[in-house]
Parts: structure tokens; C-alpha cells; sequence
């Protein structure tokens, strides 16, 4: 599976070898200006199934999904690894600071990347909220986004007769 750059309107499944059945299927299209376009691509032997075709897209979506929130978040110019056990962590934290009134701040989160580290102290309930909320918008974000990406799949595209 690689990201091609080819030209507009190419087809989202195709035979490109016909003695050695090498079938590619296509998508997240992104059409530029100039006409060129740049797309996802994944080869196969033999005619892909519907179920086949939908399972590469989809998990392709999921794994962009996952990347994102993993990696994009970005919080007072520092990023942000927004893991599972990181996101449990931050609720953990804030919760108990809610529950106690900020009696248990101030608490320090290690945020940047191993190459440059960045420490935030979080000293006040405020604060923290605020960190808080605008990481979990943007989890429920990348996740409303993605949603909307693989809703739109449509295997009917993908019919070869």
C-alpha cells in the first residue's frame, strides 16, 4: 500500500496485468489544480473481494485515525501523545483534581518529543481543564472526521462487471 501521484479521474479498480491477474484498487483521491492527483494505491492477485476491498480501505482509515490522534495534537506549541494510556492518564488526573477541588495540583505532564521534551506544570484547576477539554475535543474530532471518511466508502464504486 503506497501513496501514488498520478492524474485525475483514474479508476478506483482496474486490471492492470491481465496474464498475471494484478488487480490495484484506489482511494482518498485528492485531485490538485494542475489535474495531477495523488491517491492511495493496493495491489492484489486475483480480482479483489467486495468484503477484501472494503476490509484494506477501511482499516487504511482506521490506521489515519489512529496516527492522528496519536501524534497531532498540539497544545501551547508543544505536541502531544495522545496514546490510550496517556489519554486514561490525563482523565485520571483531572478527575481527581475536580473531585478534590485542585487540592492534588500541581501536577507536571512530560509533552514534546524524545528529541526535545517539554514539561507543563499544571498548577491550577483552570488550567488543567483547559488542557483537559481541548485534548479530548480534539480526540472526538479526529474520531467525528474519520467517521464521516469511512461512511462515504462506497463499494458500488468499486463494481467491475
Amino acid at each position: 500500500m503506497e501513496r501514488i501521484e498520478g492524474t485525475s479521474g483514474v479508476k478506483l479498480i482496474e486490471c492492470v496485468n491481465p496474464v498475471k491477474q494484478k488487480w490495484r484498487i484506489r482511494w482518498d483521491v485528492q485531485e490538485k489544480e494542475d489535474g495531477s492527483a495523488t491517491y492511495m494505491e493496493e495491489e492484489f492477485i486475483g480480482k479483489p473481494s467486495p468484503e477484501a476491498i472494503k476490509s484494506v480501505v477501511i482499516g487504511w482509515y482506521n490506521q489515519q485515525i489512529e496516527e492522528t490522534i496519536l501524534s497531532g495534537f498540539v497544545y501551547e506549541d508543544m505536541p502531544v501523545w495522545l496514546s490510550t494510556e496517556n489519554q486514561f492518564n490525563y482523565k485520571v488526573v483531572y478527575d481527581l483534581a475536580v473531585q478534590t477541588k485542585g487540592a492534588t495540583l500541581p501536577v507536571v505532564f512530560k509533552f514534546g518529543t524524545d528529541e526535545q521534551v517539554q514539561y507543563r506544570i499544571f498548577g491550577t484547576l483552570e488550567e488543567l481543564e483547559d488542557f483537559y477539554k481541548k485534548a479530548m475535543t480534539y480526540v472526538q474530532d479526529t474520531l467525528t472526521d474519520g467517521w464521516e471518511k469511512k461512511d462515504a466508502f462506497n463499494p458500488e464504486l468499486y463494481r467491475v462487471e
